[in-house]
Order: structure tokens, then sequence, then C-alpha cells
């Protein structure tokens, strides 16, 4: 196993891959109809390329952070919503993959909204805070988490279920 860093837009391994996985990392990077072609171009013959993202961009602890962000004219900063499952399926079968697609949702029993916040501050939250003093995050933190409690209700042993689609990719480059 090696580890180097790289921008992955341009990277190329020494010798084709028999194995690039990316887990929760590629839903940050832009312009999938190029990268996802590029990494299927990397894999040796019958190399896989293994993909899990967060597909939670409608789901409602981020159209939130979106919602609270325009509410207090800030400027959208988070990820852009991923391509249609189709739309992957496409684009790794053009590039000479077998191609098997899902989507799960994963539902997390969160012991509070505040617990939603602390979460996604080290995720989805990281743009939208980034650039704000002390002040106006937590204006934000307040704002968001306010509008989480009205879209989150209380389970009967008063905790949250926080739910997490997630979108899998196994893409095998066909020999």
């Amino acid at each position: 196993c090696e580890f180097m860093a790289a921008d992955i837009a341009n990277w190329q391994p020494a010798v084709p891959a028999d194995v690039i996985y990316a887990n929760a990392s590629l839903q940050w990077l832009t312009d999938h109809p190029t990268l996802f072609p590029h990494l299927a171009a990397q894999l040796a013959d019958n190399g896989v390329l293994a993909v899990q993202m967060p597909d939670n961009w409608q789901e409602p602890s981020h159209t939130l952070m979106r919602e609270v962000a325009k509410e207090m004219g800030h400027p959208e900063s988070g990820r852009q919503p991923l391509p249609s499952v189709q739309a992957y399926y496409d684009i790794l079968t053009r590039s000479g993959c077998d191609v098997d697609i899902w989507r799960t949702t994963y539902y997390h029993p969160l012991e509070s909204h505040q617990a939603i916040v602390d979460w996604l501050q080290a995720t989805g939250l990281r743009p939208y805070l980034q650039d704000l003093d002390e002040t106006e995050k937590n204006a934000f933190l307040d704002r968001y988490l306010a509008r989480l409690k009205a879209h989150y209700p209380l389970q009967c042993n008063g905790k949250i279920l926080l739910l997490f689609p997630r979108l899998f990719i196994v893409a095998r480059r066909v020999a």
C-alpha cells in the first residue's frame, strides 16, 4: 500500500492500479463527468474503482445549511449536488467499465439536534463557517439549530434520527 499527495484530477500511478478506493471524499470535487473517466483510465484491466459518497444534498440537514446562508446574506459555499445515478452509470460504462451502483440510507440515532450540528461542523458546515467571525458563526449555528428542530422530530426515546443517504459505485474496467 502506498500513499501519495497529488491532485486527483491529474494523478497517474506509475503502473495501472488494481484498486482505486475513495470513501466520502469525491463529493467535494467538481466535474465528475471528467474526473470519473480519468480515474477509470488509471485502472489496470479488471481493476476496480470503488467509491462511496454521501448523497445527502437534498436532506434537511443540508438544504437548511443553504437556506440559513441565504437568509443571512452569505454566498453559497457548500458542495454541489452529485450527478444522477444514471449519469454515473453512463460515464463509467462509456469509460469501459462494468458498473454496479446503489444508494442506501442510513438512519443515525443522535442524542439531540445539537448532535447534528456538532457532527456536521466537521463536514458539510465547514464551507459555510470558515469565513465567518465568531459572532456571525454563532448566529449562523443558532439559526441552523432552530431550523433543524423544526425538521427533525424527537423519537419516542428522545433521540433524533438523522437520515444519511450514501451512493456506492463499484466499476470494474473490462479487460
